[in-house]
């Protein structure tokens, strides 16, 4: 019996020391990668924006089921099992908007267009936003969330610049 209450209170007091340095860990973060691409700023905007022609750069969007949405195509469909979808959610002259949609929750995403006047130079920045609850597995978990996403994020960005500068 002793030894049963010293592991209670052991898995107690690790259990509240995680959860106390779990809580210095921001509850937002933000992963992103970027590329410089020669080309016309709404060459690169219309490839972000228009779902049709993520089939040019997307990472396995060349095999991916358009999400239609009142007869009007506004995403991909990842998961279709799985219920994860990939839609455009906003936009804007130098942002184009969209969420992972999951079974239990929304991802926010984005793409980030800046210009240079003087040249046909494209600044084009791909996020993912994270907005994570308490829980000491979800804060800790963020810390594999570069390795996780940044691949991806990478390729796509290669493929974009790949395609509109060849």
């Amino acid at each position: 019996m002793r030894i049963f209450r010293f592991l209670i209170i052991s898995l107690f007091v690790v259990f509240f020391i995680t959860t106390i340095i779990s809580l210095f860990i921001p509850s937002h973060v933000r992963i992103s990668r970027g590329i410089q691409i020669n080309s016309l700023k709404d060459s690169v905007i219309k490839q972000v924006s228009l779902v049709p022609n993520w089939k040019n750069w997307y990472p396995g969007a060349d095999s991916s089921k358009f999400f239609y949405e009142n007869s009007e195509i506004r995403g991909l469909v990842l998961n279709e099992h799985k219920k994860q979808y990939l839609v455009i959610t906003c936009l804007k002259d130098d942002e184009v908007t969209a969420e992972y949609l999951l079974p239990n929750k929304k991802i926010p995403t984005g793409w980030l267009i800046a210009a240079d006047p003087n040249a046909n130079l494209v600044t084009i920045q791909w996020y993912m936003d994270f907005h994570l609850r308490w829980y000491p597995w979800e804060k800790f978990s963020s810390f594999m969330f570069e390795k996780v996403y940044h691949p991806q994020l990478q390729q796509g960005l290669d493929n974009l610049k790949r395609f509109l500068e060849k």
